[in-house]
């Protein structure tokens, strides 16, 4: 739907309008902010932050004309913008950690190795590569699952099938995944 059509919908129906923009850009905004936020926000923290960016498109484009010609750049933006505030305050309110003593400090700096964190590394970065390999919708089923810990029923909304469908595909996905592991040789 383009800015045009939204900005027609709007002077007819502004609830449809709003609608209309949710269903078309709701995944959009998701992923952006998703992306933004993972590392350091909660999955309300996401979602909070996703509502923030379509309450302030809902704002801004019923009052903004010179948007309407680009209007996912536009979304795109204001929620780029409106997750890095978020992340920023996220982070900030995070950092706060403080260390009982030097001893504690030294104590996790000794037990850091370089030699395991670069072993996790390359299994991390072929086990992803076999992910991948596996294809649509199956390698997005697993890396949320097993990554983000998603539940079935929300990977279900997220590529259009039903929580069943989810689980049995992950099944399926993660038998063909241990195949490829271990013709990789890193399961036995």
């Amino acid at each position: 739907m383009t800015g045009s059509e939204l900005r027609d919908l709007l002077s007819t129906s502004p609830a449809e309008c709003h609608r209309a923009l949710m269903k078309e850009y709701g995944r959009y905004v998701y992923s952006i902010v998703f992306n933004k936020l993972r590392s350091c926000g909660t999955q309300e923290d996401i979602e909070e932050c996703v509502c923030d960016v379509m309450a302030d498109i809902f704002i801004r484009f019923e009052y903004d004309e010179e948007h309407v010609s680009d209007i996912k750049g536009y979304i795109g933006t204001i929620a780029k913008r409106t997750a890095i505030d978020r992340f920023r305050k996220l982070s900030a309110f995070n950092s706060h950690i403080a260390y009982a003593d030097e001893d504690d400090l030294r104590q996790l700096v000794s037990d850091f190795s370089v030699e395991e964190h670069a072993d996790s590394s390359e299994l991390r970065r072929v086990l992803l590569q076999k992910i991948q390999e596996l294809g649509e919708p199956d390698s997005t089923i697993l890396i949320q699952k097993f990554y983000y810990g998603r539940k079935s029923s929300e990977i279900a909304d997220n590529v259009s099938m039903t929580a069943s469908s989810v689980r049995s595909r992950c099944t399926r996905a993660i038998a063909k995944l241990r195949t490829k592991l271990i013709e990789a040789d890193i399961l036995r």
